[in-house]
C-alpha cells in the first residue's frame, strides 16, 4: 500500500494539451454552427442520441465533455447534478461470444474459466457492468464508433431501444435458491443504461450503418480554417508564456492540419526556444520543430486567373465536412481507328459492403462523353482522350461530372473557359444535371480556394448561398453551365440541337 501511494505522488507536469484544452464551449474555435445544433441537441428537456462527424482534431471529444456540463444548469434538462460522461473508444473494445469480457455492454464473470471468486465456489456467476451502465443518466461517449464490430452494434442499439442491459451466463440457474438477491435481480431485469449516446467518427455519413444513423441526430464539425488554427496556436504560446510573432503564425498554420498539430508544434517550438533563452517563438523554430517531425505543408489551392482551354475546376469532398477544389485536364486526339479513354487520378474500383464494382467516378466519364455528342459536331468515342484529376487524391463518386463535360467539351472545341470557376454535379446523358451530396462544403472549399463563381445542381441550393462572398448559381442542364462558363459567352443551345 505505501508503495502505492508513492507512486501516486509522482506527477509530471500538465501537457500543453491539457492546458489548453477548452474549458467553455466559447472556447472552441471554429464550430459555432456544431456547437449550436450540440446545444439543441442536448441541452433541452429531450436530448437525442448524436453522432458526430468530422476530421480529427477538431473539437469533438471536448464538446461532448462541455455539453454535459452545460445541460446540466438547464432547469428542464434531465441530467442530474451527478450526471457523468463516460468516454469509450470504440477502435479497442474487445468482446466474447460466452459474454465473459464486454468493457462496453458488460459482462459476467466465469465461475469455471475466470477462477472461483466469493462466489464461484458455489458455481455463482457474478455480472460485471459495463460503459453504458456506467454511464446511467449521463452521456457515453463513443469515440470511432464506426469501428465498433457489427455484433456489439446491434446488442447497443438494442440496449438504446430498452434502456437497460440484460445480461446472459450458463451458469445462471433462476430456480438456485443459493443465487444471490442482487445478482437474480439483475439476471431478470437487466441493469439500468438510460443515457444518451454521443458517438464521432471520422468517417463518411453513407459509411455508418444506417440503423446507427436513424436513431442520432447528425452533426457535422468541419475543418479549421487557418485563421482559427492560428487562434489555437497564439492562445497556446500564450498559455505557455511565450509570443507568436506573425511569421511564426503563418508558418505554424502551413504545417497544421488541425488544431491537435498546433499545439504539438508550438510546445515543441518553445522548449528550442526556452533553451535558447528566449521568450518569442520566431519563425525558423517552427520550421525547425516541422522539419524533424512528420509534418508536410498543408496543400493551399492556387488557381490561374488566365482563361485556358481543357482546364476545368471541381468540387470534390475529402470527409464528411471537408471539400476541395481541384483541376482537371483533358487532351483529345483523333484516333486512326477506334479511340479509347484514359483516366489519371481517379478510383479505378470501389468497395460497396462485401463487393467490389467499377469506380462511379470513371463510370461517368462514358456517360459523360455519350452526353456531350448532343453538343459536338464530331463523335468523342473516335478520339483518344485523356483525363487527369490533379491533385494524387483517392477520389471517387459522380459529382465531377459537369467539371469533366466543361473540359471535355472545351478540349474537342478549342474554346477558352473562364477562370476562377467550379462547377458540381452529375450529368445525365440526355444533359441534365443532378443533385449532388457535400454541396455546402463544396462551395465553402470554393470560397476558401478564393473562386468567383461556382455551378451547382437545382436541387442543391440552399438559401444561405446567397449571403456567401461567391456567385452560387444553380442549374438545371449541361447547357446552362457552357452558357455562363465559356470564356466569349457562346451560347450552347445551338450545339445542343445537333
Amino acid at each position: 500500500m505505501e508503495r502505492l501511494q508513492a507512486l501516486r505522488r509522482i506527477r509530471l507536469s500538465e501537457p500543453l494539451a491539457e492546458k489548453v484544452r477548452p474549458a467553455t464551449l466559447d472556447d472552441l474555435v471554429g464550430q459555432e454552427e456544431g456547437l449550436e445544433a450540440l446545444r439543441a441537441a442536448l441541452c433541452g428537456p429531450n436530448p437525442q442520441h448524436v453522432l458526430l462527424y468530422g476530421p480529427p482534431g477538431v473539437g469533438k471529444t471536448a464538446a461532448a465533455r462541455l455539453i454535459l456540463e452545460e445541460a446540466r444548469k438547464d432547469p428542464l434538462s434531465p441530467f442530474g447534478p451527478d450526471a457523468r460522461l463516460v468516454e469509450f473508444d470504440a477502435t479497442i473494445a474487445r468482446w466474447d461470444e460466452r459474454g465473459i469480457a464486454d468493457p462496453l455492454l458488460g459482462s459476467v464473470h466465469d465461475p469455471i474459466y475466470q477462477g472461483a471468486g466469493p462466489l464461484g465456489v458455489a458455481g455463482i456467476p457474478q455480472p460485471k457492468p459495463g460503459a453504458v451502465t456506467r454511464a446511467h443518466g449521463g452521456i457515453l461517449f463513443l469515440d470511432e464508433i464506426g469501428e465498433l464490430h457489427p455484433v456489439q452494434l446491434n446488442k447497443l442499439l438494442k440496449v438504446l431501444e430498452d434502456r437497460r442491459v440484460f445480461l446472459e451466463s450458463a451458469y445462471y440457474n433462476p430456480h438456485d435458491p443459493h443465487i444471490p438477491p442482487h445478482i437474480r435481480d439483475i439476471f431478470e431485469n437487466g441493469l439500468p443504461a438510460d443515457f444518451r449516446l454521443v458517438g464521432a467518427t471520422t468517417r463518411m455519413p453513407e459509411e455508418i450503418p444506417p440503423a446507427l444513423r436513424s436513431r442520432c441526430v447528425e452533426i457535422f464539425f468541419r475543418p479549421l480554417k487557418p485563421k482559427e488554427l492560428k487562434i489555437i496556436g497564439e492562445r497556446a504560446a500564450e498559455r505557455l508564456g511565450y509570443r507568436l510573432t506573425p511569421e511564426a503564425a503563418e508558418v505554424l498554420v502551413a504545417y497544421s492540419q488541425s488544431g491537435r498539430d498546433t499545439v504539438n508544434l508550438v510546445q515543441m517550438a518553445a522548449e528550442v526556444a526556452r533553451r535558447r533563452g528566449l521568450s518569442v517563438l520566431e519563425k525558423e523554430h517552427i520550421e525547425w520543430v516541422a522539419s524533424v517531425g512528420p509534418y508536410v505543408p498543408a496543400p493551399r489551392p492556387s488557381f490561374t486567373r488566365d482563361p485556358r482551354v481543357g482546364s476545368a475546376l471541381a468540387l470534390a469532398l475529402q470527409g464528411p465536412t471537408s471539400g476541395l477544389v481541384l483541376e482537371v485536364e483533358a487532351a483529345v486526339y483523333l484516333a486512326q481507328d477506334k479511340g479509347d479513354i484514359r483516366v489519371s487520378g481517379l478510383l479505378e474500383e470501389e468497395e460497396v459492403g462485401r463487393f467490389r464494382r467499377t469506380s462511379m467516378a470513371r463510370a461517368s466519364v462514358d456517360n459523360v462523353l455519350s452526353m456531350l455528342r448532343r453538343f459536338l459536331a464530331v463523335d468523342p468515342h473516335q478520339y483518344h482522350v485523356y483525363l487527369n484529376f490533379l491533385g494524387n487524391l483517392p477520389l471517387d463518386g459522380p459529382s465531377a461530372g459537369v467539371a469533366m463535360g466543361l473540359a471535355l467539351y472545351s478540349a474537342f472545341t478549342g474554346e477558352k473557359l473562364k477562370p476562377l470557376v467550379a462547377a458540381t454535379g452529375e450529368v445525365t446523358l440526355q444533359g441534365d444535371v443532378r443533385p449532388v451530396g457535400g454541396v455546402r462544403a463544396k462551395v465553402e472549399a470554393a470560397v476558401d480556394a478564393g473562386l468567383e463563381k461556382v455551378f451547382i445542381p437545382q436541387g442543391n441550393w440552399q438559401p444561405s448561398f446567397a449571403q456567401l462572398p461567391i456567385e452560387v448559381i444553380p442549374v438545371g442542364t449541361f447547357a446552362e453551365v457552357l452558357e455562363g462558363a465559356l470564356w466569349e459567352g457562346k451560347s450552347a443551345a445551338a450545339h445542343a440541337s445537333r
